[in-house]
């Protein structure tokens, strides 16, 4: 025969109650309370086999272990996720000394020997690519993300690698000279085709001309001891010209005009996402400092695609790479402490404020209430005595005998993570509604309009975080509360409003990592001496206390803050390289000065007289003869005309 459900219900509700009042079970909640959860289950555990037949302990014991298990399995995720390995692997191993059969807990000990596999292949991944071997490292990288392929760091290096080894898509070429010494050369008023085919033959380059150059164009040069790369930079700088270099020893002259420009110089599209930058400021600083026109962004993705030369492109990663970087973030840890102290005392004795004598007449019948101030002639004759009435404010008389002594103490510690240069704000107290009601004249019409007024404590923070760990706040505090309600009576309706009482406080703070910094002295002192005294009894100094009554009341309430910053993130500073790099001249961003690889004596000035020069000319000679009006001497010194 099956139980009836109330005698289930019955059954169940006796065991709570069995529950609630055995000592084991309080001593286990108990421990689980104070997160000594093991030692709760080892007890449940010891009383169940004891004791196999009570079912108590059994229910108990398995309600506490599945609350564990669950509590340790979510642990243990988040310890994985977060690289702790070691101490998610524990937690895991409780969860099977307790469920043994706990899949979860299983696929995580599982996952965790994978994932520390995972970290010893991208440490040997790492050490590869930092020995160059990037075929290798790639290779094991592929095998990681094979298996997993969220695997941070994992992706992280292949990226790194994709950017050490993938060619630009236009490669930046370079003269090489066969000539590595420095030369000396002096040629005064040839033809520039004549300078180029000196260099030419003495450097074993070549040179092709575009057919805008001007073959009679004429030049003067005169270097010492200058390599051939820098000769060519300052021949073409001088001389309004470019090159495009087509390969190690072949370079094409054409004049520095915008048209030729667009027709010879080889463009590169970039694409550029930008993690933590704003990419709109991002590509206005790339126009500004780099004069580049096509530029298109995409503020969902936060990607910035630019097209423009190769030496323009690299000086955009550059500025990229100084701009770029994550926003410092501080968490400020903030104490609101409110110590209010109050006291009331009353003591005496309160008489009757009034006493007050009337005539009452005019009764018809016996019991029948009169007219007060009202008395015929009989009635006055009669001598009644119900015609005197005498009256007193209530209560007669009132013994006052009351201390009342009051401390509060109320704390707020929120902790608030923000960003560089942005607010935040906290608002701990209520939303008070204040509600206005309007009529219309005709019609009957009736609206309410509800409108919420903050009440309580606000503060307002805005950190500025500098660069040698010192954290700028500007601290807005507030604390307000009802003094009063207020409603108002008007033709259109009722209005409700309220009287608010506030203290406030603003500042600008400077302070160190770690530093705290209190702000107190936002005091309200209140102190009210009331008496009710009787005239005349009550003004002397022993007896005047039998009647008199006095109340004091001392209030005093003080708001103290205290603030930590604690930075999460600092702002990382980039290195020199990245700071400062060379950007060309305002016609051209070559990437480089004119003369970068030289000494600053490379080139020298024309002298108005040439005269003999003290250093002899070296025995060897470059190939080829000089040209008329200048000599070449390719290993230092300068042969006199």
């Amino acid at each position: 025969m099956k139980p009836s459900p109330k005698t289930l219900f019955a059954a169940l509700a006796l065991a709570l109650v069995a529950a609630c009042t055995n000592p084991l079970i309080k001593d286990t909640r108990a421990l689980l309370n104070e997160g000594r959860t093991e030692e709760a289950l080892a007890s449940l555990e010891k009383a169940t086999r004891e004791d196999p037949q009570n079912h108590v302990y059994r229910s108990e014991y398995f309600r506490l272990r599945d609350f564990a298990v669950a509590q340790w399995l979510v642990q243990a995720e988040a310890l994985r996720t977060a690289s702790q390995l070691e101490a998610a692997e524990e937690l895991y191993r409780r969860v099977l000394k307790y469920d043994a059969a706990n899949e979860r807990a299983t696929q995580g000990l599982a996952q965790v020997e994978l994932d520390r596999r995972h970290r010893a292949l991208v440490a040997e991944a790492d050490k590869l690519v930092k020995a160059e071997k990037y075929r290798d490292a790639r290779e094991l990288l592929a095998t990681v993300l094979a298996e997993n392929p969220t695997q941070r760091d994992a992706r992280q290096l292949q990226r790194l690698i994709e950017e050490k080894t993938t060619k630009p898509a236009v490669a930046l070429l370079q003269l090489r000279s066969s000539v590595t010494k420095p030369i000396s050369l002096e040629l005064k008023d040839v033809p520039l085709r004549t300078v180029f085919d000196v260099i030419a033959r003495a450097a074993n380059l070549n040179f092709l001309f575009d057919k805008d150059v001007r073959a009679d164009q004429r030049t003067t040069i005169v270097v010492r001891d200058a390599q051939v790369e820098d000769v060519i930079k300052l021949i073409l700088a001088t001389n309004q010209l470019e090159q495009k270099v087509l390969n190690e020893t072949t370079a094409l002259i054409y004049p520095n005009t915008p048209q030729k420009l667009r027709e010879y110089q080889d463009l590169v599209v970039k694409s550029f996402y930008i993690a933590n930058a704003d990419v709109r400021q991002t590509a206005n600083l790339i126009r500004t400092i780099l004069k580049t026109r096509d530029i298109f962004i995409d503020e969902k993705l936060n990607l910035l695609v630019m097209k423009d030369t190769p030496n323009a492109i690299r000086l955009a990663e550059k500025l990229i790479a100084a701009q770029d970087i994550a926003e410092p973030e501080v968490m400020l840890e903030v104490e609101v402490l409110e110590i209010g102290y109050n006291r009331l005392m009353e003591l005496g004795v309160r008489f009757p404020g009034s006493a007050a004598v009337s005539l009452v007449g005019g009764a018809t019948a016996a019991g029948a209430t009169g007219t007060p101030g009202t008395l015929t002639l009989p009635e006055l004759r009669s001598r009644d005595q119900n015609l005197v009435r005498l009256t007193f404010t209530d209560p007669l008389f009132l013994l006052s005998l009351r201390q009342t002594d009051g401390r509060t103490n109320l704390l707020a510690n929120p902790r608030i993570r923000v960003k560089n240069k942005e607010k935040a704000k906290i608002h701990i107290g209520d939303r008070v509604p204040v509600i206005t009601t309007t009529s219309a004249v005709s019609g009957g019409f009736v609206s309410q309009n509800v409108t919420y007024l903050d009440v309580g404590l606000q503060l307002e923070v805005e950190p500025l975080i500098y660069l040698e760990d010192d954290v700028g706040i500007k601290v807005g505090l507030e604390v307000s509360n009802i003094a009063k309600e207020i409603q108002t009576q008007s033709q259109s309706g009722t209005s409700l409003t309220y009287q608010i009482g506030t203290r406030k406080t603003s500042t600008v703070l400077r302070l160190r990592d770690g530093e705290t910094q209190i702000l107190a002295g936002l005091i309200s002192d209140e102190d009210r001496r009331n008496a009710t005294r009787v005239p005349g009894l009550g003004d002397f100094p022993v007896l005047g206390r039998l009647f008199s009554s006095t109340s004091d009341t001392i209030t005093k309430t003080e708001i103290v803050l205290l603030i930590t910053p604690r930075l999460m993130r600092t702002i990382v500073r980039p290195d020199a390289r990245t700071v400062e790099f060379a950007a060309g001249t305002e016609a051209s961003s070559s990437g480089g000065p004119l003369g970068a690889t030289s000494s600053p004596s490379s080139f020298a000035p024309i002298p108005t007289q040439p005269g003999p020069s003290s250093s002899p000319a070296p025995s060897a000679a470059p190939p080829g003869t000089a040209p008329p009006g200048g000599t070449i001497v390719p290993f230092g010194g300068v042969q006199p005309q």
